[in-house]
């Protein structure tokens, strides 16, 4: 019997090869890689590597960066096709700094889709304000994270 004491190891046991009921195939991409580019803003480590755990099995190309400026800097040198940001970014605010970003990428060139623990109506509302094309409540069934990023992606949803 196993026992993790954090997702992380549960994350880090399945992922590296030491755990023998999770073969290679399983690792590789569920189905074949897509032309979708993600981008994902994410401080909290282990929520990064979740998310990202589950995308880049479904085939997603997928980079993940802790800061805002990272962020900015990297969609002006080559566009994303879905941005996923959380409300707290080490620099303060996610949803200012969304809204400082439709300022130079409109949600056309750029959707976004909002992370946060905070399930009020109100903080939706403003994630919907500041330029969000969708919200997710962490912790989320992965899923329902699926669903979210194939619909901000519809033409994505052929794979290469």
């Amino acid at each position: 019997m196993w026992c993790f004491f954090n997702i992380e190891q549960m994350v880090t046991y399945l992922s590296d090869g030491s755990c023998p009921f999770v073969s290679q195939s399983l690792l590789e991409p569920m189905f074949e890689t897509t032309q979708a580019q993600l981008l994902m803003l994410e401080p909290e480590q282990v929520l990064a590597d979740l998310a990202a755990f589950r995308l880049e099995l479904l085939g997603y190309r997928l980079e993940v960066v802790s800061s805002g400026a990272e962020a900015v800097d990297r969609l002006r040198s080559q566009p994303a096709d879905l941005l996923i940001l959380d409300t707290k970014l080490p620099e303060g605010d996610g949803l200012e700094w969304l809204t400082e970003l439709r300022l130079e990428f409109s949600p056309e060139q750029v959707p976004a889709l909002v992370f946060s623990l905070d399930p009020s109506l109100e903080m939706v509302r403003r994630a919907y304000l500041a330029g969000a094309q969708d919200y997710l409540i962490t912790p989320f069934d992965p899923t329902v994270l699926e669903e979210k990023v194939q619909k901000l992606l519809p033409t994505h949803a052929e794979t290469v």
